[in-house]
């Protein structure tokens, strides 16, 4: 299986080498590169082909919205995750209109960093909480109906085929079994449906799967 190959970006050294520290304790993530700023980035893109970047804001040179609208440009399929501590809403918008597909804070646990790489890798996009969420409409709060949308944005397509299965009552073997994938990975996806969800059990997840009328 191949590794997800990352590139972190971020001026402080420490932040770097922490972050590739946490990532790397999943042995399916690799960091093939550490940069200092946008314009180093943009460099070792002329010769390293990464899945994801993981990339901080404020940085010297060159910052991560100048680097992103960059890569947006040139690398329209690369996948961008932003690491800050910022939560302003028009910077928010600026990154994720720019192509960011992900947003998370700098002192987000292992647990959420790689489950936010490997599901912005499988094609979804992560933000790390409801405020980012509510931060990326520009013109008001999000509604209890639009924040159920939001959260389906979130989902893949392998992870809302798996919540259909659990809402129709199946067992992580019999999911498996149907999907061809061994019952820890369903596991896994269920956690994740969890995290994503912000529910606490199984019935939670049959809850929003009506809601959304994947099951009757």
């Amino acid at each position: 299986m191949d590794k997800i190959k990352v590139i972190i970006t971020d001026d402080h050294q420490m932040v770097s080498e922490g972050l590739k520290s946490l990532v790397e304790l999943d042995k399916t993530i690799e960091v093939i590169q550490l940069a200092k700023n946008g314009r180093e980035l943009l460099h070792f893109l002329e010769f390293l082909e990464p899945d994801l970047i993981l990339m901080d804001i404020d940085m010297p040179i060159m910052n991560g919205l100048e680097a992103m609208q960059h890569i947006h440009k040139k690398y329209p399929n690369l996948k961008v995750i932003i690491v800050s501590m910022h939560e302003e809403k028009g910077l928010v918008k600026k990154l994720t209109d720019a192509g960011a597909k992900g947003f998370l804070f700098k002192n987000s646990d292992k647990d959420e960093l790689i489950w936010a790489i490997k599901t912005v890798h499988q094609g979804g996009n992560y933000f790390t909480s409801k405020l980012t969420l509510n931060l990326i409409n520009p013109d008001k709060s999000l509604s209890q109906s639009e924040l159920i949308d939001s959260k389906k944005a979130l989902l893949t397509e392998r992870e809302i085929e798996i919540l259909k299965l659990i809402a129709e009552g199946l067992s992580n073997k019999e999911i498996g079994d149907q999907l061809f994938i061994s019952h820890r990975t369903v596991d896994t996806h269920r956690t994740n449906l969890m995290k994503k969800l912000e529910v606490n059990n199984i019935a939670g997840l049959i809850r929003y799967a009506i809601k959304q009328g994947f099951v009757n």
